[in-house]
C-alpha cells in the first residue's frame, strides 16, 4: 500500500467516525423527542481500480418498526375514541345526578311524591300546596337542566368536529408540502431524515383524529387512506368539509339539515355506521356524541316527561278533554307527535301557579275552578299521587318498555345513564392500557442511551485509531523529505 492509500484511507476514516459521532449525539439529544426515529450511519469500503480506498459513507438511515407504528396509531385512535365518549356518558350521569344526591332527578320525584302524600293529608293547608308547587317547579328545573347540559354537550362536539376538521386539512397539506420537499431532497442526494421524522410526526396528529393506514410510495413518498378505505393524501391532500352551527337544540338533526356531515373532497361520507370511513378516532367519537349517545340521552328524558305529563292528566274533573293537566308543554296541552325536547318544555299550569297569575287552590280543587271549594277536600291530590306511583306502560318509544312507575322510570334512567358510563369507563381502560402496551414496545426500539454511550467509545477508538495512522504516515513522509535532503 502505498503511503498516500494509507493517507486517504484514514482520512476517510476520520471522516466516517466523525459522521458517527455526530448522529449518536443526535440520538442521545433527541432520545424523548416526539416523532424522532434512531439513526444510524450505513457505511461501506471504498474500492477504486480494484484497490481499497478506506471506507464511504453510503447514508443515514431511520430504524423505524413500521408494523409497530401503524398498530400504536390504531391504538391512539382507538383510545382518543374511548376518552371522547366515556367523559360525554360521565357528564349525563353527572347531570342526572347520583340517587343519593338530593338535587338528582329522582330525588326531586321522590321530594314532589312526598309533597302530594304531606297536602292529601291536609289540604286545607297552604304551606303544604306550595310545597307542591315548589317540588314541582324543582322537577321540571331538573328535566330542563339536564337537558341544557346535553344539548350544550352536544354543541361543544359540533364545535370540536369543527375544530378537528381544520387540523386535518392543515395537517393533510403539511403533509402534501412534506412530500414534495422529500422528493426534491432525496433527487439532490441530500439527508432526508429530519423531514421524515416530521412527516411522521404529522401523521401521528392525524391518527388521533381518524385511523389511518400509511402506505409508502415510490421517492421516499407515503399515501394515506382511512381504515375505511378513503383516501386522505394520494399525491395531493384531500379537502374535508364540515360547517359548523352555533346553537343546537333537541330538534335539530343531521338527517332533518340542521345539523352538517363531513364531505372529503366535496363528496359526502357516512358519519356512523358500518361504512362511515371515520370511525375509530376523535371525530368518529364527536360524531357519535352529537348524533347518537346525546340524542339518545334525550330521548330517555323526553320519555321520562312526557310519562309525567300523561299520568297527571285526564284526572281533573274540572278540564275538558284534551286541556292541558298540572304539568304543560310550554303552557299548552302536550301534543304526542311533538315530544322531542318536551323535557326542556315542561311548565307549571299557570292556572296554579301564583307567579303567573293563578292560585295554589285549584292544585287541591281543580285547575278549571272559578272559586276555592271545601278545603278539606283531598280527593284530587290523592288521585295525583295514586297516578305518579301506578304501575303503567310506557307510551314513548324513547326508552326500553316495560310497566313502571314513575319512580321505577326515572331510577331505570339513573340506573342505564350509569351502565353506560361504567362500559365506556372499561372501554377507555382497555384502550388506555393497549395505547400504553404499544408505546412501550416502541420506546424498547427507540433509543437505549446506555447502548449509545458504548457506541460512542467505539468511535473513539475508531477515531483514535485513524488519527494515528495519518500521524505515522506524517512521521513517514518527514523522513522521506530529510532523506532527499
Amino acid at each position: 500500500m502505498s503511503v498516500t492509500s494509507a493517507l486517504a484511507g484514514a482520512l476517510s476514516g476520520l471522516s466516517a467516525t466523525s459522521r458517527q459521532a455526530e448522529i449518536l449525539s443526535s440520538n442521545v439529544a433527541n432520545a424523548t423527542t416526539p416523532g424522532y426515529a434512531r439513526r444510524q450511519v450505513s457505511l461501506s469500503s471504498a474500492v477504486l481500480a480494484g484497490q481499497g480506498q478506506g471506507v464511504q459513507v453510503l447514508g443515514v438511515t431511520r430504524d423505524v418498526d413500521r408494523y409497530l407504528l401503524g398498530e400504536r396509531r390504531l391504538a391512539q385512535a382507538g383510545n382518543g375514541d374511548r376518552d371522547v365518549r366515556a367523559e360525554f356518558l360521565k357528564r349525563v350521569e353527572q347531570a342526572l345526578g347520583a340517587a343519593d344526591n338530593p338535587s338528582s332527578l329522582s330525588a326531586r320525584v321522590a321530594a314532589f311524591d312526598q309533597a302530594l302524600i304531606e297536602a292529601a293529608g291536609r289540604p286545607e293547608s297552604q304551606a303544604r300546596l306550595t310545597s307542591v308547587a315548589t317540588t314541582a317547579r324543582s322537577l321540571m328545573a331538573g328535566f330542563a337542566s339536564a337537558t341544557s347540559e346535553i344539548q350544550t354537550a352536544r354543541a361543544a362536539a359540533d364545535r370540536q368536529i369543527g375544530e378537528e376538521v381544520g387540523r386535518l386539512n392543515s395537517t393533510l397539506q403539511q403533509l402534501q408540502e412534506l412530500n414534495v420537499n422529500l422528493r426534491s431532497f432525496s433527487g439532490a442526494g441530500r439527508d432526508i431524515s429530519a423531514l421524515l421524522d416530521e412527516r411522521q410526526r404529522l401523521v401521528d396528529q392525524i391518527s388521533t383524529i381518524v385511523p389511518v393506514r400509511e402506505i409508502p410510495r415510490d421517492l421516499d413518498q407515503i399515501a394515506l387512506y382511512t381504515t375505511g378505505g378513503v383516501p386522505l393524501l394520494e399525491s395531493s391532500a384531500a379537502v374535508i368539509g364540515f360547517t359548523p352551527v352555533h346553537t343546537v337544540t333537541p330538534e335539530m338533526t343531521q338527517a332533518l339539515g340542521g345539523l352538517s356531515g363531513i364531505t372529503i373532497n366535496g363528496r359526502p361520507v357516512d358519519t356512523a355506521g358500518s361504512s362511515s370511513p371515520i370511525l375509530g378516532g376523535t371525530l368518529g367519537a364527536l360524531f357519535a356524541v352529537r348524533d347518537e349517545l346525546a340524542v339518545g340521552a334525550q330521548a330517555s328524558l323526553d320519555a321520562a316527561a312526557r310519562d309525567m305529563v300523561e299520568r297527571l292528566s285526564g284526572l281533573d274533573p274540572t278540564l275538558a278533554p284534551g286541556d292541558a293537566g298540572l304539568f304543560t308543554d310550554a303552557g299548552a296541552a302536550f301534543d304526542p307527535l311533538n315530544e322531542v325536547g318536551l323535557a326542556g318544555r315542561l311548565r307549571l299550569n299557570a292556572a296554579a301557579d301564583p307567579g303567573q297569575g293563578g292560585a295554589l287552590f285549584r292544585i287541591r280543587d281543580g285547575l278549571g275552578s272559578a272559586t276555592e271549594g271545601p278545603p278539606g277536600n283531598g280527593t284530587l291530590l290523592n288521585g295525583l299521587h295514586a297516578a305518579l306511583t301506578a304501575v303503567r306502560p310506557l307510551s314513548s318509544a324513547g326508552f326500553a318498555g316495560g310497566n313502571r312507575s314513575f319512580s321505577m322510570l326515572t331510577a331505570d334512567i339513573l340506573a342505564d345513564s350509569s351502565a353506560q358510563r361504567l362500559s365506556a369507563q372499561s372501554d377507555q381502560s382497555f384502550s388506555a392500557a393497549r395505547l400504553t402496551a404499544l408505546t412501550d414496545l416502541e420506546a424498547q426500539d427507540g433509543i437505549d442511551t446506555d447502548q449509545e454511550m458504548q457506541a460512542l467509545l467505539v468511535i473513539e477508538k475508531n477515531y483514535a485509531a485513524n488519527a494515528k495512522v495519518i500521524q505515522a504516515v506524517a512521521e513517514m513522509i518527514d523522513t522521506l523529505i530529510r532523506l532527499d535532503g
